[in-house]
């Protein structure tokens, strides 16, 4: 068995158990216990998994998002940071996406005295955001609100964005990774960012540090699907290097 099918196949198999130890893993695929280890490592810095004393366990950060009330407040001022920088890359004239986030709606809050600027967003906070704002055409999508966190999504919100076109479109994710891309743990979530990813000329995807090496379950889009990737002075110099590499602009704030 290759290596990277045997990584697959260790990844899947704590899936199913949530923890195993290197020794069940040793014997279950029929390798030296030192050959586990290194699979280990090299799972675990793809964010697939996380190592114990002694074993693996499923790392639940990259599988189950947190709550909106945990997110709204978590790395508030780099998200801030963000927002302000995404902000300055519209144009007068532009027609845009903000997909629905903790992260997007600072996009909206520093576009609010902008001018001839048309959103188009699936979040009803971004779009309270920019009630006010004269100068911003603000289309909402509709769909089936998610009370939580305000996003609407769902069959309606598919049906506007297969007939839009824009210059940007701007992207929040809880999982963004150099040879992954993005990827999300809800897969009813998924069509609607692979909606706005196709009718948009430009991708630019926005996240906190802290987002960055985590793999999800469902895959979104493939990281060269992505133009620019807006995150925080935080991320190191590895993990920046590693996007660009891919081939993404990356803006750090």
């Amino acid at each position: 068995m290759l290596a990277a099918e045997r990584k697959l196949r260790i990844v899947e198999w704590v899936k199913q158990k949530q923890v195993a130890s290197v020794a069940a893993l040793a014997q279950e695929f029929q390798v030296h216990e030192a050959t586990i280890r290194r699979d280990l490592a090299e799972i675990e810095q793809e964010g697939l998994l996380r190592r114990t004393h002694g074993g693996v366990i499923l790392d639940q950060g990259a599988n189950a998002e947190p709550s909106f009330s945990e997110r709204v407040s978590d790395q508030l001022d780099q998200k801030d940071r963000i927002g302000k920088k995404a902000a300055s890359l519209v144009e007068d004239g532009d027609h845009i996406i903000i997909d629905s986030g903790t992260t997007t709606v600072h996009i909206a809050r520093h576009l609010v005295n902008r001018s001839n600027i048309t959103v188009v967003t699936n979040d009803m906070n971004v779009a309270a955001e920019l009630r006010d704002a004269s100068g911003v055409t603000v289309i909402v999508t509709g769909g089936t609100l998610y009370r939580s966190s305000y996003m609407l999504n769902g069959m309606y919100t598919d049906s506007v964005l297969e007939k839009l076109h824009v210059q940007k479109a701007f992207l929040g994710t809880p999982a963004i990774h150099p040879a992954h891309g993005l990827t999300h743990p809800e897969a009813e979530l998924v069509p609607a960012k692979q909606g706005m990813i196709r009718c948009a000329q430009e991708i630019i995807v926005v996240a906190d540090d802290t987002k960055i090496g985590k793999v999800s379950l469902h895959t979104v889009a493939p990281v060269s699907s992505v133009h620019t990737f807006i995150t925080g002075c935080e991320a190191s110099e590895l993990q920046i290097r590693l996007f660009q590499e891919a081939g993404v602009r990356v803006l750090t704030v």
